[in-house]
């Protein structure tokens, strides 16, 4: 299956009626965050089936015009294609391997040259924790993987920054924490709302899965003059009481 089957295949898919909802979810109108973008009107599981049908032989050559296509779901397909060929890479036998690291490192190296076609929450968040978020966990031939998450938090593309975000889950989910409270604070009064969700949501991870007492910290030192919607997102899974009392800090600074 070469890029043009796939787009041919992903095309021959497209619903007119589908289309106008995604259109509207994704915020495609004038002054929206998604502006401009177009939609073939394709549910994302028969997307991923596809992508999963090539990620084995489809050169990495060939995936850049999936992600820069016009189409939304041809660029879902072409980082979900990335998701899937890093996967295999992962595993614990290869994390030394010199061969796996240098196809990892081809892998982020492509995602960041066209990351700001990943150019709408979805399609960051399908791809950043398994490409960038897997990554920084592992051997690379990429030394600096502090320069690389600073430059997408510091870059003024919004897609970028919640890039660097997002990216912090599967370091948290493995025990490490700093990523996510690094970016966090980096990035806490984003004026964007989509960045006070990421924000939010990678607070709520650190709770969730490492210590609760890192959440804690982290909401008695901004919690008072954090945006509303990052602190309702990271105290999500507190009890009751406890979320009274951070929105209280919260209110009392506002």
């Amino acid at each position: 299956m070469t890029e043009s089957d796939i787009i041919d295949a992903l095309c021959a898919m497209a619903d007119a009626q589908q289309r106008q909802v995604l259109m509207r979810f994704f915020k495609t109108g004038r002054g929206e965050y998604g502006e401009g973008d177009d939609f073939l009107g394709i549910r994302v599981p028969t997307t991923r089936q596809i992508s999963k049908a090539a990620a084995r032989d489809l050169p990495l050559t060939e995936v850049p015009t999936l992600l820069t296509h016009r189409y939304h779901e041809v660029r879902l397909c072409g980082l979900l294609i990335l998701t899937y060929r890093m996967k295999p890479l992962c595993r614990a036998r290869l994390h030394h391997d010199a061969a796996a690291i240098a196809e990892r490192d081809a892998i982020v190296s492509l995602y960041l040259d066209y990351a700001d076609w990943a150019n709408n929450w979805d399609l960051v968040d399908v791809s950043a924790p398994w490409i960038i978020g897997q990554w920084l966990m592992l051997p690379s031939a990429i030394a600096d993987k502090e320069g690389v998450m600073d430059a997408l938090a510091d870059n003024p593309v919004l897609w970028r920054q919640r890039i660097a975000m997002v990216s912090t889950s599967q370091p948290t989910r493995q025990g490490r924490p700093e990523y996510a409270l690094r970016y966090a604070e980096r990035l806490l009064f984003h004026p964007h709302d989509l960045m006070h969700k990421a924000v939010g949501w990678m607070l709520r991870e650190v709770g969730s899965r490492c210590d609760l007492s890192l959440l804690r910290d982290f909401l008695t030192r901004y919690a008072a003059t954090m945006p509303r919607t990052t602190l309702r997102y990271a105290i999500e899974h507190l009890s009751e009481p406890e979320r009274q009392h951070w929105m209280a800090q919260r209110k009392a600074g506002a």
